[in-house]
């Protein structure tokens, strides 16, 4: 994982004109905003709206709505643990909680020292093997308190 550069309106700019002959520029403008800088920053989002002669209100919306799209950039690892029903029926909500305890941070926050963000999400296709959760894209199933505790583990190194 590259780290996040800092926000430049020109290199926001640059990675706009990339992507502006594609048809339906936005989503691939807005993944390739958040590779760049870890987030879709707000100050992208009106130079975005102005290329693509949409209303600012329109952009933050299509950023609000899709949940892999970050207004603040994650810890260098991101845990999703899944709070579909078929995870939650195998006791995702205990193993999710355990994780949150473990790291001493709530749902879509960051540890103080930026290296994990806790997200949840609402299926992982892992039904089966619940409850389940994913480090950094890799997936991790039939988790229980002891699995919660090494999964924790492997990210605090």
């Amino acid at each position: 994982m590259t780290a996040p550069q800092p926000f430049e309106a020109t290199r926001a700019s640059e990675i706009i004109a990339a992507h502006l002959h594609l048809e339906g520029p936005a989503l691939p403008i807005l993944h390739a905003m958040q590779d760049v800088f870890g987030c879709v920053p707000k100050q992208a989002v009106p130079l975005i709206a102005e290329a693509l002669n949409v209303s600012r209100a329109e952009m933050h919306g299509i950023v609000t709505f899709y949940h892999d799209f970050r207004e603040e950039p994650t810890g260098r690892h991101v845990i999703k643990v899944c709070r579909a029903e078929a995870c939650q029926s195998r006791g995702g909500r205990e193993i999710g909680d355990r994780i949150a305890k473990l790291l001493g941070i709530d749902w879509y926050e960051t540890t103080a020292d930026g290296r994990v963000t806790l997200e949840p999400v609402y299926c992982l296709g892992l039904c089966t093997h619940g409850p389940s959760a994913m480090v950094d894209g890799k997936p991790f199933a039939r988790l229980d308190k002891v699995g919660a505790e090494r999964l924790v583990e492997e990210v605090a190194r």
